[in-house]
């Protein structure tokens, strides 16, 4: 055998049986995210400017995996409510800044720890898979509550769980995406190269896409032979491409994080979506990046579709 042919074939060898182990780690690594756990004490002073309490509610997801929350309602509450959603590996008080501005309009706030996240239970984080009907309880929840409209806001993971719940979820009135995720291969791609540092020469879906491949591969069918988590199908964009739900899209231009490719991907299979292309802003940076901007497009945006109930018992 001539020695380039043998060099070849040993370089084969070597990147397939690496991108075995690599794809079995990378799988691991995403369905156990790690867990942080949410500062109570630091949310409730913040909320208790608006004279509102922060309490702990729960509710059991459909395989009986308890999903904890905070639950606040301003004094002086319109009955509108929003839940807000962190992304991977973060908990609910990453995304309480947000309540806030929403309790000083009147709005109650839910802040749910995603499954495998904060003080939720559960042992995988699956990406819409399983997630998709846990935002569905919660949004049951807060119409028992009383609540006569029910938003979502999410950024990163918890915008494509969002965006994925609307496929068995009409009942939101209006819901905000920020820098979210298409499809979860594709994103997947990406992710390798951003891991190593290429994102900051613009190289990490070309990374994912050719080297890093195989490994996701790996990866995807591992999830879904050893923990029957099937995260080919873990795709906002078929949700949204199908639903009749007011969608606002927000991305920053300079997000190596989650690329704003996604969101053009999103936007273009839902005519009716509104897109937001932030520029300067980074990955969840719009409302850092530009308040005065961030806050009315948001709010007006809710306001718009408020009037438009989509209670349980009432026509869509």
């Amino acid at each position: 055998m001539y020695p380039p042919v043998r060099i070849a074939l040993k370089s084969a060898i070597v990147y397939v049986a690496f991108s075995l182990v690599a794809g079995c780690v990378l799988a691991e690594m995403t369905l156990h995210p790690g867990r942080t756990h949410p500062n109570q004490s630091r949310i409730t002073e913040l909320y208790a400017r608006y004279s509102a309490k922060l309490d702990p509610v729960s509710i059991r997801a459909a395989d009986g995996v308890e999903l904890r929350a905070w639950y606040s309602v301003p004094v002086h509450e319109n009955g509108r409510a929003v839940i807000l959603l962190h992304g991977i590996g973060d908990n609910r008080a990453g995304v309480a800044g947000y309540g806030s501005e929403f309790l000083a309009h009147g709005y109650r706030v839910l802040l749910p720890d995603s499954r495998a996240h904060g003080e939720s239970g559960g042992e995988l984080a699956t990406y819409g898979w399983r997630e998709s009907d846990d935002i569905h309880r919660w949004v049951l929840w807060l119409y028992d509550h009383g609540a006569t409209c029910v938003n979502g806001l999410g950024e990163s993971m918890g915008a494509a769980l969002l965006l994925e719940s609307l496929a068995a979820e009409p009942r939101f009135c209006a819901v905000v995406a920020d820098s979210g995720f298409s499809t979860f291969r594709s994103v997947a791609y990406d992710r390798e190269g951003y891991f190593i540092g290429l994102g900051r020469f613009g190289l990490e879906r070309w990374f994912g896409r050719t080297i890093g491949f195989l490994p996701a591969e790996v990866g995807l069918h591992y999830a879904k032979w050893h923990y029957g988590v099937d995260l080919f199908h873990a795709n906002p964009v078929d949700a949204l491409r199908n639903s009749t739900t007011p969608v606002l899209l927000i991305h920053g231009d300079a997000d190596i994080n989650i690329l704003p490719d996604h969101s053009h991907v999103l936007a273009a299979a839902n005519s009716k979506a509104e897109f937001w292309l932030v520029p300067g802003a980074e990955h969840c940076g719009a409302a850092g990046k530009v308040p005065q901007e961030f806050w009315p497009r948001v709010l007006g945006f809710f306001q718009q579709h408020d009037a438009i109930s989509r209670a349980p018992g009432l026509a869509l």
